[in-house]
């Protein structure tokens, strides 16, 4: 193992947020450069998208609800949504799981850290990818699909974790499935904003590969000084986050940092960069950010909506003629993670240089540093 590899190995392995939440100096690998910490003083004016009557089916409560959406997709492609149908208590059990797990000692929750191969298990730190500008959070990740006989998510706990944990995978089974099929109906509402048929987004991920991720973030005593997630934009499609009480979401838009004030009975909802290819650049991928108090502990829970590895991304044919011209070629997801996780920063131009990268097959060897998918 090479010396940044190991020093990182060690890192992780001794990553006690316990600890560090005493430190009165941020360990000098969490700080990040100033231009990454500008305050953020607005709020991001996100509307708020009730889908009750949408998922009834009243026709101009759905016009209203693919209008507002629509209207946050072409700026920057953040909206929260309530009356979403997802139990408040699978929410709350959610959160109180994940508790349980994070509580558990550092050496209990590496038995199943993250490696470079590998997109699943806990993180502390990101310390196994990078060795500077480290997020001050925790993370434990796993998949989620239904294309196999075993429910995945409590085969992943039962096999990683074991006995202890099983009701853990068991909610988190019913979590992921609740955003499955809170992501599709999101789906068929954003193929109504675009004004093509309705069920073109919806069937295209029904059998996709999704991504969870449970996110922790300490206190800090120096929280100007770090980020929870350094500024990044998700290369998946549709993410859909619930933050506790606490907040810390920032959004980069009109040039300046805004927050994102948390709402216990929404979901935040952003486009990925994915779905941008499938609208043909119309909906907007942003920059966010997390970032971390000095007083309390953050948690958030994020789901990654993706497309199956092997489909083809390619927009509907109607909104192509309509803008005249195709901008990205066709790719897979397996393509644009490939690229993102191993060599590039998920930034605003990240379809640009995917798409040089993709034409050109450049053989590249050393990822960048990247907070991409956290």
């Amino acid at each position: 193992m090479d010396p940044i590899g190991a020093s990182a190995l060690k890192l992780e392995a001794n990553f006690d947020p316990s600890l560090l939440q005493k430190q009165q100096c941020v360990p000098t690998i969490f700080s990040w450069p100033k231009e990454y910490l500008v305050e953020a003083l607005e709020e991001l004016q996100a509307p708020v998208v009730d889908l009750k009557g949408f998922l009834r089916g009243d026709d101009d409560a759905t016009e209203h609800a693919a209008k507002l959406v629509r209207e946050a997709c072409v700026v920057h492609g953040f909206f929260l949504v309530i009356n979403h149908g997802v139990d408040s208590q699978l929410i709350d059990e959610a959160y109180h799981q994940m508790d349980s797990f994070f509580k558990l000692p550092v050496h209990e929750k590496s038995r199943v850290r993250k490696t470079s191969e590998s997109m699943w298990g806990y993180s502390g730190a990101h310390a196994h990818r990078f060795s500077s500008n480290l997020p001050w959070k925790e993370a434990l990740s796993f998949p989620y699909h239904d294309n196999a006989e075993e429910p995945v998510v409590t085969h992943y706990f039962n096999s990683n974790l074991g006995k202890d944990f099983e009701q853990t995978g068991m909610v988190f089974q019913k979590y992921c499935r609740a955003m499955k099929d809170l992501g599709l109906k999101l789906m068929e509402l954003l193929g109504i904003s675009l004004g093509v048929d309705r069920l073109f987004y919806r069937d295209f991920f029904q059998d996709g590969s999704c991504i969870m991720r449970c996110n922790y973030y300490p206190s800090c005593q120096q929280p100007s000084v770090t980020l929870g997630t350094g500024p990044h934009c998700d290369p998946t499609s549709l993410t859909i986050l619930h933050q506790d009480h606490v907040g810390g979401l920032e959004v980069f838009s009109s040039q300046k940092w805004q927050k994102v004030r948390p709402r216990p009975d929404a979901f935040v909802i952003n486009i990925g960069q994915t779905f941008t290819a499938l609208t043909n650049g119309r909906y907007k991928s942003c920059l966010h950010r997390a970032m971390v108090n000095s007083c309390k502990e953050r948690r958030s829970m994020t789901f990654f909506l993706c497309p199956k590895e092997d489909k083809v991304v390619r927009p509907p044919e109607d909104l192509v003629v309509r803008e005249g011209t195709r901008k990205y070629p066709d790719f897979t997801w397996s393509d644009l993670l490939d690229f993102t996780q191993k060599y590039y920063r998920a930034d605003e131009a990240t379809l640009q240089n995917f798409t040089k990268w993709f034409q050109t097959a450049p053989v590249l060897t050393q990822p960048t540093d990247s907070d991409d998918l956290q």
